[in-house]
């Protein structure tokens, strides 16, 4: 789970370091350091996608994916979540900290696809460049509003941690074709992720979640026919 904790360690560094200097730093720099992540991010994404050994049932679980979490308005329902929440607390500015940033540090695709990869794979990539990307924001989001981003680290670790045992405890029942599948659509998410932090276009990489549950059902479909063509 060192990837998880490194994304913790970050998270608390750099909001100390946004309540010491944060404000000195301008507004220009920190939009930069987001766009070259940004960068990184879409390069790792490619580069987990095109691990598929099939291009025809990674597009084919992104499309089925994609229509069903559009249909679900997955990608609204958690801005609308957030937005709930926010306003829920507004008013105290350690809540408002607080608030914000767990639910800019959770409520993602990274979020979700960096522990379940690093507790298959044992790869924690994924999430170190998360704790860069939640570094920076920390760093701008508690120069703001102070040590409630600090506190975020909490729901965070709590949060990835649970998806990371629940991959690990599935993990002796994933086959390899499994793995390199499901990497290969993550990385698909994750592009989209490197995409929007460019503010190139909006993607919605939450309404693509659904994918990672209809992957199976295809692969197992898959399975079954070239069985029966062979």
């Amino acid at each position: 789970m060192i990837g998880t904790l490194i994304n913790v360690a970050s998270i608390i560094f750099f909001s100390i370091a946004g309540i010491a200097i944060g404000s000195k730093i301008g507004e220009e720099l920190k939009e930069y350091l987001m766009n070259v992540l940004g960068l990184v991010v879409l390069l790792i994404g490619v580069d987990m996608a095109l691990e598929t050994t099939n291009f025809a049932i990674l597009t084919l679980t992104i499309l089925t994916g994609s229509v069903m979490g559009s249909v679900m308005k997955i990608e609204e329902r958690l801005e609308e979540f957030g937005l709930r929440i926010e306003r829920k607390f507004e008013g105290s500015k350690f809540a408002d900290g607080f608030v914000a940033s767990t639910l800019l540090f959770c409520v993602g695709s990274m979020a979700v696809i960096g522990p379940v990869q690093e507790a298959l794979t044992g790869d924690s990539t994924l999430l170190i460049t998360k704790a860069m990307l939640d570094g920076i924001a920390s760093l701008a989001l508690s120069s703001a509003l102070g040590i409630g981003v600090t506190f975020s680290a909490i729901p965070v670790l709590l949060y990835q941690s649970f998806f990371y045992f629940t991959a690990l405890g599935v993990r002796e029942y994933a086959t390899d074709f499994l793995i390199t599948e499901l990497t290969a659509t993550g990385g698909v998410m994750i592009a989209a992720i490197g995409i929007n932090l460019m503010k190139l276009t909006n993607m919605k990489p939450g309404n693509m979640l659904p994918s990672l549950i209809v992957l199976p059902i295809y692969l197992k479909i898959f399975s079954i026919l070239t069985a029966v063509m062979s």
